[in-house]
């Protein structure tokens, strides 16, 4: 039987794992205003956990197409800070890591356990989250760079990754 407890985790991170997560309220809509208020949360988890990153501006933003994240506040905000990003090709979720990579890892782990609460949920998953290690975050990133250059190759028309 499936849950109907649904919880909504925003996930961020780079080559040596993860900078910053959240969980949207219960019944929050991801819309462009509270997009908004993540990105200013996670601008400054970039400040203090990769500070090096921050002071060099040497990190680049890559979320989906979802239209809170292409709407025209997040893009104002994001060009007001000097926030690079690199768009994400239109109908290839086989190229963004947290759909290759983080959400198939937290699911083959939560997979088949019953939680009683949605701080149980949250605390599993935060759990499961924060025990990736770093060189799987590197190997993601290098898989990710993989696929990008077939995208490429293929002169970004979709290609099975087998």
């Amino acid at each position: 039987m499936r849950s109907k407890t649904k919880v909504m985790l925003l996930a961020f991170f780079d080559s040596e794992g993860i900078i910053h997560h959240e969980y949207a309220p219960d019944g929050q809509t991801i819309n462009k205003e509270f997009y908004l208020e993540v990105l200013r949360r996670l601008r400054e988890s970039v400040r203090r956990k990769r500070p090096e990153k921050w002071r060099d501006g040497d990190w680049i933003l890559h979320h989906d197409n979802a239209p809170a994240h292409t709407s025209h506040l997040v893009q104002q905000f994001l060009a007001k800070h000097g926030t690079a990003q690199l768009q994400q090709p239109p109908y290839s979720p086989d190229l963004a890591p947290c759909d290759f990579f983080l959400f198939p890892r937290l699911k083959k782990v939560l997979k088949g356990h019953r939680f009683e609460a949605t701080e149980d949920i949250k605390r599993n998953s935060t759990k499961t989250l924060l025990d990736i290690p770093k060189e799987e975050f590197a190997k993601c990133f290098q898989q990710w760079q993989k696929r990008w250059a077939k995208c490429v190759a293929a002169e970004g028309n979709y290609v099975e990754d087998n």
